[in-house]
């Protein structure tokens, strides 16, 4: 077997216009050569792979080779010296260098130390590379690489010339990769060269060393399916074909896909991040101006635009931010695959044309009415029964809060009087002034309406809801009414904020924190700063009271609000407030303040 040689050594640069990528860098070290502005110290910085190394060297050997009548293949190799920081870091390794510095070179001009991974330097072994660095001999030239910049003490950067080295581009490398596979003899689909190009994320090293596995892979025929197999990577039929089953609303296909994805070996965090770059591959497919952002072979974004010609970009716009949302969200989830199920469901959802859903709506369909059969009426004997009757509307109030809410608050704002013939509650419309019966709490599908007090059907009207009053009387009776604690009441105050601000009612529990609620028998009262506070708790009362009557095991307790402006001047909300808060406590807080002049 004959020894094999890495395409990325024998496809090594030797000349400044061989190096990819790095024109800005090459075209200045040329014309400091040619001009004699070279700097005796310089530093090449940047990625892995980028050619730091490479230019080193031809550098040192364009230096010796000026002006002298030498061989072009000479490499002066005597006057090269790379020394390994990362092995050799310690104070004696760069006293003998400098040692070595003093000794003129005996071919060629220049003497070049290329010290590689300088950052792995120990600050000692810095310390000690100061002072020749800053003067050094005339005939000594220092290359230091590195990769990590920022771990280089100051004193050492300020006496070397930078040079940034920039990441190799996917287009770049995508040529330079082709000009090796046409000397090597192998036909080389552009897709696939651009997939490793890809992969290499900048690093030209990296793209070779992809470049030779997957060709001892597939032979000399490099298709763009052998280096997907190869590399293990998702291509893009997979990205298409998952986009065809989502603008289809193709729910059960899109799952059975994403399946196949992972049974493959593929992360889901992967692929649900590579779906958002396709639908931004997309988006920008959308426009002429921006299509050339897209980095793909010349097949690819052929069917990128017909693609894209299929999508809005309303959809395109919603999908990224749901693929991104997926994302940001997969490392803290605890079921992982659910998590980009659901977030595929959510895709294929979005162009739906059918019974759209409304995430924003609590509109309750008619229908939900017209199949509810009329409860049977309660008997009071059967508390039990009547408890779990209770607790199923309140379920079924909480399933709608608005529709409850607005209910609630529309009753609310009518003031209520009590007709002393009828023994009956009547409220009174603020907006005529015409008093309107009400009916009690149970509503036994009798449908509440204005009715004459002089005509049959209104008498009738009226003893229905004095029967329904008697009887929701007698059903409060037969509720639990334990006795409770100011400390107990206080606890459950405190649960129920709690709960309010982990479903996202952090306003709601920031105003029922404002003042912790005095009991008096049955009753709690509490005292809020402003009108504006107190009606949003009102609206909010129903499970307010559900809550405390249910933990309590009290049905009689009654909420009481009252507004007291001056309650507001109990809670300190700025900095001085707080300071002068904390100012009545302690007074000496003042004197702290002088003694050591600080500001608030």
């Amino acid at each position: 077997m004959e020894h094999f040689i890495v395409s990325a050594r024998k496809y090594r640069p030797t000349t400044f216009a061989d190096v990819v990528g790095q024109q800005a860098i090459t075209n200045t070290l040329v014309n400091a050569i040619e001009n004699n502005h070279l700097a005796q110290a310089l530093l090449f910085t940047g990625p892995r792979g980028v050619g730091k190394t490479t230019c080193a060297r031809i550098l040192a050997k364009k230096i010796n080779q000026d002006g002298t009548d030498v061989a072009e293949d000479e490499d002066f190799a005597f006057n090269i010296f790379e020394l390994d920081a990362a092995s050799n870091n310690s104070v004696d390794d760069i006293r003998n260098l400098i040692d070595q510095v003093r000794i003129p070179p005996q071919v060629g001009h220049y003497k070049v130390y290329i010290i590689d991974e300088v950052h792995m330097l120990s600050q000692a072994a810095f310390n000690a590379f100061l002072k020749t660095l800053e003067e050094p001999p005339k005939h000594a030239i220092f290359i230091l690489a590195t990769t990590e910049k920022h771990k280089i003490i100051p004193t050492i950067l300020s006496r070397c010339q930078i040079f940034d080295f920039k990441r190799i581009t996917v287009t770049d490398a995508k040529q330079y990769l082709a000009n090796i596979a046409e000397k090597e003899g192998v036909n080389a689909e552009d897709d696939a060269l651009h997939i490793i190009a890809q992969k290499a994320d900048g690093a030209m090293r990296d793209a070779l060393s992809i470049y030779d596995r997957v060709v001892s892979f597939s032979g000399n025929n490099l298709t763009r399916q052998a280096v997907t197999e190869n590399l293990n990577v998702l291509d893009y039929d997979t990205y298409f074909e998952m986009t065809d089953h989502i603008l289809n609303n193709n729910i059960p296909e899109a799952l059975v896909q994403f399946n196949t994805i992972l049974s493959k070996g593929f992360d889901g965090h992967h692929f649900i991040a590579g779906m958002a770059s396709h639908f931004r591959d997309l988006l920008v497919c959308k426009n002429q101006e921006t299509i050339q952002l897209l980095e793909v072979g010349d097949q690819t974004k052929q069917r990128y635009v017909k693609q894209s010609q299929e999508a809005s970009k309303a959809f395109l716009i919603e999908g990224i931010e749901l693929a991104n949302s997926c994302d940001l969200k997969y490392k803290t989830s605890r079921n992982q695959r659910l998590l980009v199920e659901l977030c595929l469901m959510q895709l294929a959802s979005i162009t739906f044309d059918g019974e759209k859903k409304n995430r924003n709506s609590f509109i309750i369909p008619a229908s939900h009415f017209a199949n509810r059969e009329t409860p049977p009426k309660q008997t009071l004997g059967n508390s039990k029964v009547k408890i779990a009757e209770e607790q199923k509307t309140i379920i079924q109030q909480e399933e709608h809060p608005i529709a409850s809410q607005a209910s609630e608050v529309s009753e609310r704002l009518q003031p209520t009087t009590k007709d002393t013939s009828t023994n009956t509650l009547v409220k009174e419309d603020v907006t005529t002034g015409n008093k309107v019966n009400s009916a009690p709490n149970i509503d036994l599908g009798v449908a509440r309406k204005k009715t004459s007090a002089l005509s049959m059907k209104g008498l009738k009207r009226k003893k229905e809801i004095l029967e329904k009053k008697q009887e929701a009387d007698a059903i409060g009776k037969d509720m639990p009414k334990e006795d409770f604690t100011e400390e107990q009441l206080h606890d459950v105050w405190k649960a129920y904020i709690d709960k309010i601000k982990t479903k996202g009612g952090k306003i709601m529990a920031s105003i029922l924190a404002t003042d912790i609620p005095r009991v008096e028998g049955t009753n709690l009262y509490i005292q809020l700063p402003n009108v504006t506070m107190k009606t949003e708790v009102e609206r909010h009362s129903y499970h307010l009271m559900t809550f405390l009557k249910k933990e309590l095991q009290n049905y009689d307790i009654q909420l009481f609000i009252d507004v007291n402006e001056e309650a507001a001047k109990k809670y300190a909300f700025t900095p001085m407030e707080k300071y002068n808060k904390l100012r009545e406590k302690n007074p000496l807080i003042d004197e702290l303040r002088q003694t050591f002049d600080l500001d608030i």
